[in-house]
């Protein structure tokens, strides 16, 4: 499984948050929920909440609205990037 990242690209935090996994060569999938409504349930339904981005990793695990340090930590941890 890839990463999946749940945004629109309207939001200034999913611009900064798929920036950075670009900048970081990381192979994932966007999902635009501002144009699927079935993508925008399920964005809501992992998070729990209306908040964007929201960041689903291979273990299963997610991060809303994550800070670039906060979603770092997440990927050293992982393994998939290094620290």
């Amino acid at each position: 499984m890839t990463i999946l990242m749940y945004g629109a690209d309207w939001c200034g935090d999913c611009r900064r948050t798929k920036r950075q996994l670009d900048e970081l060569g990381l192979d994932y999938s966007y999902l635009d929920v501002e144009h699927d409504d079935a993508l925008r349930d399920a964005a809501v339904s992992i998070s729990g909440a209306q908040s964007i981005p929201v960041v689903v990793f291979p273990d299963g695990t997610h991060l809303v609205e994550p800070s670039n340090p906060a979603l770092r930590a997440k990927l050293i941890d992982l393994g998939l990037i290094q620290a």
